[in-house]
């Protein structure tokens, strides 16, 4: 896969909608060609002690936030027409969808590819687990910044260029 874009959602509390911050990473040709990163204020709006606990993220970082509509704006554009990969696509092309449907806007019905499924088959038991920091050190990818969308995106992107 030479051309595509790797998605990663945050989200604030256990629904799906409640996407707090995203990050892109969109390659062409092979090569990361850009990268896009946004806040956004969550819907519904309130903050679970295990979420901020995984990514760190709170009311105090998304209340100036854009909603969800207006990061869209910028970042339909940079994946229209690609494929989206992620690690554990369920869980984004999930999000994906649910933030959709809670703004009433048009889902694109966008082809999501799923690079924790694509592990356990290119890695199967060499590696302690798929994890996204452990499958991306095993494609030579150093994750410093676990949780933050970008950097998880990012490293889902160097994963995808190895091994899709």
């Amino acid at each position: 896969m030479r051309d595509f874009a790797a998605i990663d959602f945050e989200t604030a509390n256990e629904c799906p909608s409640s996407v707090c911050s995203v990050g892109i990473v969109v390659v062409r040709d092979g090569r990361i060609a850009d990268r896009f990163y946004s806040l956004i204020h969550p819907e519904p709006d309130y903050y679970q002690w295990f979420c901020r606990r995984v990514h760190g993220l709170g009311p105090e970082d998304t209340e100036d936030a854009p909603v969800f509509p207006y990061v869209w704006e910028k970042a339909g554009p940079l994946i229209e027409g690609l494929p989206l990969v992620a690690h554990n696509s369920r869980f984004d092309e999930g999000c994906l969808r649910q933030v959709f449907r809670v703004y009433q806007m048009d889902y694109p019905d966008y082809e999501f590819h799923d690079t924790l499924s694509a592990s356990r088959q290119y890695f199967g038991k060499t590696i302690a687990n798929h994890q996204l920091q452990t499958v991306a050190a095993a494609c030579g990818y150093d994750l410093t910044s676990h949780h933050h969308a970008l950097a998880d995106a990012e490293a889902c992107a160097y994963i995808a260029m190895s091994i899709l």
